[in-house]
């Protein structure tokens, strides 16, 4: 049976109402993910500072319910009690960590300063087998670069931190104030008990794979930097203390991280030394112990704990070190878990989450 030809124009007159209409969409999205980039750019710094808050928060919170659990005879430590403890000594030890971190900013810096200049010919040296001339256009181009000036921004990069760590430790102390009432928000938000228990358990596995990736990584990359410490020192080499703590921040960015740390080691201790062998020596010994600790302990220790599709973590490193620099590439992975166990909740969202695991199978525990 044929339409009528008034059908016909209905369906025309249909269809093309339907086109202004998503391409109305494609545009409100377009806009709605250029604000959305915006502001992530704009305020980073506080943006930043409350992604870390959280994840310590995420952290030290079953520690604090576990606190909450003990009984010291008939008393019980009150949770508001394990929560002061808990921020006291997330307090105490930002602090530490921030005066080590700017004290050896410090170091780096009157070592780069006193090793400025046969840094630059040590380098240049290593194109002398092309020719005298590319040996000095080498050392020119070297010796134009501003070093003052990055060592100014380094500077005023450590003196950020301490501002960055005083924001942090308040919105952890904020956070822990909150804690007790998050149930009870979360209900009165959701208006239904089945939703808003759905939603904190979408927040307990999020919580609980970023915790286990964050441990696991932390004692990786503290292995690996002792090692790193162990063989500058044998090999009675300065900067043993900055390139460990270095080699400890980049483990924390996969794939590339652990690359460029061992570059980083072996350009130290060439220019330190100035003897090519010795820094290949380096280069190989911190390569094999890199290669082994992140291809045959790291993942036996992380299991399935994350899953993430490798080709999406490179693009997440992209994104959000496009987006936030160095401490973005810190977060990436993190913020990716998260991605995906949420988009795996909805249906429309999932096949994200399939493309961002790793075997499509984001939301398995196994």
């Amino acid at each position: 049976m044929k339409d009528s030809p008034g059908q016909g124009l209905s369906a025309l007159h249909d269809d093309q109402r339907r086109e202004p209409r998503q391409l109305t969409n494609v545009l409100l999205g377009i806009i709605a993910f250029a604000l959305v980039l915006f502001l992530l750019v704009q305020a980073r710094f506080i943006l930043i500072s409350l992604a870390i808050a959280i994840i310590l928060f995420s952290l030290t919170s079953e520690a604090i319910n576990g606190v909450g659990r003990l009984r010291i005879g008939p008393l019980r430590i009150p949770p508001r009690v394990a929560s002061l403890i808990a921020l006291a000594l997330i307090a105490g030890g930002l602090l530490t960590l921030t005066a080590v971190l700017i004290s050896q900013v410090n170091t780096v810096i009157t070592i780069i300063l006193n090793y400025a200049g046969p840094a630059q010919r040590a380098i240049a040296e290593l194109f002398g087998w092309m020719g005298p001339d590319v040996e000095q256009s080498v050392l020119e181009s070297m010796q134009r670069i501003q070093v003052a000036g990055y060592l100014t921004t380094m500077a005023g990069q450590a003196s950020n931190l301490l501002s960055a760590t005083i924001l942090v430790i308040l919105f952890v102390g904020f956070l822990f104030a909150e804690r007790i009432w998050f149930d009870a928000k979360l209900m009165s938000l959701m208006g239904d008990e089945e939703r808003a228990r759905r939603i904190a358990k979408t927040v307990g596995t999020i919580m609980r794979r970023v915790n286990h990736y964050l441990l696991v990584k932390a004692a990786v990359s503290g292995v690996t930097a002792i090692a790193v410490y162990g063989v500058f020192t044998f090999g009675g080499l300065e900067l043993a203390a900055p390139v460990a703590i270095i080699t400890f921040a980049l483990n924390f960015i996969p794939s590339i991280g652990s690359i460029i740390a061992t570059i980083i080691a072996a350009l130290a201790a060439y220019v330190l030394t100035q003897n090519p062998y010795q820094a290949a020596s380096v280069f190989a010994i911190i390569g094999v112990l890199q290669f082994i600790i992140g291809n045959v302990i790291d993942p036996m220790l992380m299991g399935h704990a994350l899953r993430l599709s490798s080709f999406g973590i490179i693009i997440s490193l992209a994104f959000w070190g496009a987006v936030w620099g160095l401490p973005g590439m810190f977060l990436a992975v993190p913020i990716m878990v998260a991605l995906m166990i949420i988009c795996a909740q909805s249906p429309t969202l999932r096949p994200l989450a399939v493309l961002l695991s790793r075997e499509g199978l984001p939301e398995s525990e196994h």
